[in-house]
């Protein structure tokens, strides 16, 4: 069974995804930190997010650096929604991400293209948002309880300004798919959310048995 798990930053779907796949049993692939890691290689080797060939040179990583505690900053956030409007960025993580998709079993992943461009074919797919607000009030206390200092509004804006980059983007946009069920988290608690997307995900197990 492989379940997909898109949404814009702070939304919640990392939790969500999680939860899934401990309840399933299934392993767990947070793909923003394919493009996190891309964008911490590109700022450590003094390159530019910006620059298409800088993010390409920032593909060569090993597995290793996922496990990296840099990976969760700030400053690799916002390099990782740069790299990610690369083409050939995109291009060269894809066929990681669907090899763990497509391992015996199946996979629970999140990120914000897995229901349309790396598992369509996804057994179940939640689209998981909530206002930008509440997104950054939920970020700000992330970073402020890892004893980060950082301003609500400065988070804010990079919330804002992550959302127009990665919805614009001509490759592979953020996007709800078609046959993706919402989730929508700006008035729910991590246990509300986390019930929530069981049931929606059990829905879609039952409705394909009886097919």
């Amino acid at each position: 069974m492989i379940i997909a798990v898109d949404g814009p930053a702070a939304s919640g779907k990392g939790t969500i995804a999680r939860a899934l796949a401990r309840h399933y049993g299934l392993p767990h692939l947070d793909t923003g930190l394919l493009y996190r890691a891309v964008g911490l290689c590109v700022l450590r080797n003094g390159g530019d997010p910006a620059d298409p060939a800088d993010a390409l040179a920032g593909c060569d990583f090993s597995d290793a650096m996922l496990g990296d505690e840099q990976l969760r900053s700030e400053a690799a956030g916002a390099a990782a929604s740069r790299v990610s409007a690369h083409p050939r960025v995109r291009a060269a993580l894809i066929e990681r991400q669907r090899a763990f998709a497509g391992q015996p079993g199946g996979a629970v992943l999140d990120g914000r293209d897995i229901g349309t461009v790396i598992a369509p074919h996804a057994d179940a797919k939640l689209f998981v948002k909530a206002a930008p607000a509440v997104r950054a009030r939920r970020r700000h206390d992330e970073l402020s309880a890892r004893g980060l200092d950082t301003s609500y509004d400065r988070v804010l804006a990079d919330i804002r300004e992550r959302d127009r980059r990665d919805t614009m983007r001509d490759h592979a946009p953020l996007a709800q798919a078609d046959d993706a069920d919402l989730l929508d988290t700006t008035f729910m608690g991590i246990d509300a959310a986390v019930d929530r997307a069981l049931s929606l995900v059990e829905a879609r197990i039952r409705t394909a048995g009886r097919d």
